[in-house]
């Protein structure tokens, strides 16, 4: 069964997707970066680091399982939704309780009440009907553009509303609210199969321990993702925190769109013929050099254009962030080519082929990234974030031979 012209398709639609939400998110930023301060920016970017990490702790990886098994996924989906709703009510009151002492760590006690409200997103969230990766899972990447374009649609435009009659960061929050609850609405009207509420012990423990190294590997991407931003917030401030997370935002993120669009797609293509070893590694060839071709030419005009880009669309108040994206966009560069492993090495069930290069870039941030922000500000966290994906090229192509030898 050839699935090229699959593929093409779903990259094509995904692409589109990733093209809109860039769109929307710079709209985004253009109205909330005249709207709010920049310390305000880094309120919303403590509670979404606290989200996103305990996010993370959690993860089973159920949805890597799901694509992975070759057979169908109503066998599991009761389990994974009663998992996926008691994960999202642990996590609600994990953040809800422990915003006290992150806004307090990052002394930021202003604070308080963006980070404590994001406790509504995962509990919502949890109520997600898991047969939604269906979608993904059979290729019909259509019908994942539709979804992901209305959610993202939804969260952008309640939160620029919610901007104009708050002024505040809490407008972040209110944006994620509702496109939380659209998504559970929508997980149940457009997906025929519907879960029930059925504890399967031994099928929860089977996709735990295959989810594992997911989960051991999304700990590992939080801190080499992150370190940087909870070093800025933790040295620097919230303020120098919000400059620098929209710096990262302009400089890494419309290259690492490539390697999402892309890893979206061929993870669960690659994992149709793992079992054929010759026809992985043309596939995955290609796949390698036509995203590394778009990034270096985005990251290039990023590099070169970070001054009017920043200045048209932010305003002259974040004119701070230039020399971040520029470093950062040498990182999203490296970031988008090395990140195409990642889909490869998951479709031969070597999770901790992932997890393992994942642990060696985390080690190199946390080894460089503090003295480098002492020394050099918002820059030297961005240099921290380079040397930390050139520590780890070596193992990835190492893990690589092994593999196909």
């Amino acid at each position: 069964m050839g699935y090229k012209r699959n593929a093409i398709k779903g990259i094509s639609w995904i692409t589109l997707l990733r093209g809109l939400t860039r769109i929307f998110t710079f709209i985004r930023l253009a109205v909330l970066g005249r709207l709010l301060t920049p310390t305000q920016f880094g309120f919303f970017g403590i509670a979404s680091l606290l989200l996103s990490f305990l996010e993370i702790l959690t993860e089973t990886g159920i949805n890597v399982f799901l694509i992975q098994e070759k057979s169908q996924i109503k066998e599991y989906i009761n389990s994974a939704w009663v998992v996926s709703i008691l994960r999202g009510t642990i996590l609600a009151l994990i953040i809800y309780l422990s915003a006290p002492f992150i806004v307090i760590f990052f002394k930021a006690t202003e604070s308080y009440p963006i980070v404590a409200l994001i406790a509504v997103v995962p509990f919502i969230r949890g109520f997600i009907n898991p047969a939604i990766v269906s979608y993904q899972k059979e290729l019909f990447f259509n019908k994942e553009f539709r979804l992901r374009t209305v959610l993202f649609f939804v969260d952008v435009l309640c939160s620029i509303i919610a901007g104009f009659i708050t002024r505040n960061a809490i407008s972040f929050d209110v944006g994620l609210i509702v496109s939380a609850i659209v998504e559970v609405i929508l997980s149940y009207v457009l997906i025929p199969l519907k879960p029930q509420l059925q504890f399967e012990y031994q099928k929860v423990i089977h996709v735990i321990h295959k989810g594992w190294w997911v989960t051991i590997t999304g700990i590992f991407s939080y801190f080499a993702d992150n370190g940087d931003n909870i070093t800025v917030g933790k040295i620097l401030g919230a303020a120098p925190l919000g400059i620098y997370q929209v710096a990262y935002k302009f400089s890494t993120l419309p290259i690492s769109e490539i390697t999402n669009v892309v890893n979206m797609v061929v993870f669960p293509v690659y994992a149709k013929f793992s079992d054929d070893k010759e026809r992985l590694w043309k596939a995955f060839v290609k796949v390698t050099i036509l995203s590394s071709l778009g990034a270096i030419t985005l990251g290039s005009l990023i590099f070169f254009l970070a001054k009017p880009l920043i200045l048209l669309f932010m305003g002259g108040q974040w004119g701070l962030a230039i020399p971040a994206i520029q470093i950062l966009s040498i990182y999203g560069i490296l970031r988008t080519i090395f990140g195409n492993f990642a889909p490869l090495f998951l479709a031969v069930q070597k999770q901790n082929y992932v997890a393992q290069t994942t642990f060696i870039r985390v080690g190199a941030l946390i080894i460089a990234v503090v003295p480098l922000v002492l020394h050099f500000g918002m820059v030297g966290a961005g240099i921290a974030m380079l040397l930390s994906i050139l520590a780890e090229i070596p193992v990835i192509l190492y893990l690589l031979i092994k593999i196909f030898g």
